[in-house]
């Protein structure tokens, strides 16, 4: 009996959202279906969750945690790496604060071009950096999530306080988007590094597979610092949803078969985790099915 091929288990969420999911108006006005709760298992030591039934851009999800690993909240490093992900939520600022009907291509432009217009206007608040990396305690100290971590897989592996996470509830009106994928926790056995993501709010269309790319890429970082490989990575949602501007993309991913998962490489082992860059990672095998377009919900 041949083995089940562990993009089934994204398929058959997204068949299951538009088949049973609850319609609810949502924040952005788009309006979704949406079920509450489901989880997916897939060994990162073998695989990499990078969907082939329509392209992942995993260059881009992965400077995207790279930013994150920084504890940055402009956007203006994003686009100079070319990363326009998070333009929106700016954008849509500048426009209702001044009026001005700037084109999100100038307004990206402007944010590279001037460092004073992205201190004003490419800032997204306290947003997930931040949290992980400087995480403001009523000490008035800043800590550090990350590094913490690390050093509790390495001396303490078996702990089952090996977790970081962003929902800072002082922060969060503070913030461009309160963080979805919001808690992180570790296991260590056998020499391998096991991850749990889990998202209180999951876009499946579009967010999903980044977030699954963002995350295992985390995973095999913090292993190879640990002197570990990769596990299981292990994902939970709670408001799993469908976009009604989705579906007819998820539909068309829907008739589509997987092909053979890739795998994720890494070139070298940084000095740390501060220190790894986009240039350090392979994905060798990748070939999905072409990219299906759908509009992001602000």
């Amino acid at each position: 009996m041949s083995q089940r091929h562990p993009e089934r288990q994204y398929l058959d969420l997204l068949a299951d959202v538009l088949e049973r999911g609850d319609r609810r108006v949502d924040r952005t006005g788009v309006g979704t279906l949406s079920i509450f709760g489901a989880m997916t298992r897939f060994d990162a030591g073998r695989h990499f969750p990078a969907l082939t039934t329509k392209r992942v851009y995993w260059k881009t999800a992965i400077k995207e945690m790279l930013w994150f690993l920084t504890g940055g909240t402009n956007i203006r490093p994003l686009l100079q790496e070319n990363v326009r992900i998070w333009s929106d939520w700016p954008l849509a600022r500048y426009r209702e604060k001044t009026g001005e009907a700037i084109s999100q291509e100038d307004f990206e432009a402007r944010i590279v071009a001037d460092a004073a217009f992205a201190a004003t206007w490419g800032e997204l608040g306290p947003v997930y950096g931040k949290q992980w990396r400087k995480w403001l305690g009523p000490d008035g100290r800043e800590y550090d999530q990350i590094a913490a971590l690390i050093e509790g897989i390495t001396s303490n592996p078996t702990s089952r306080r090996l977790l970081f996470h962003a929902w800072n509830v002082p922060d969060i009106a503070s913030m461009a988007l309160p963080p979805c994928h919001m808690v992180y926790q570790f296991h260590v056995a056998n020499d391998r590094l096991n991850c749990l993501m889990f998202q209180r709010s999951v876009d499946l269309v579009l967010g999903c597979p980044f977030n699954w790319v963002g995350t295992v890429a985390l995973q095999a970082m913090i292993a190879q610092q640990c002197g570990l490989t990769p596990g299981d990575f292990i994902w939970m949602g709670a408001d799993v949803h469908v976009y009604l501007n989705h579906v007819e993309a998820a539909r068309t991913q829907l008739a589509r078969e997987p092909r053979d998962w890739p795998t994720l490489k890494l070139a070298r082992k940084p000095a740390s985790i501060d220190d790894y860059r986009i240039e350090d990672f392979a994905v060798e095998g990748y070939d999905p099915h072409a990219h299906i377009k759908a509009d992001v919900a602000v």
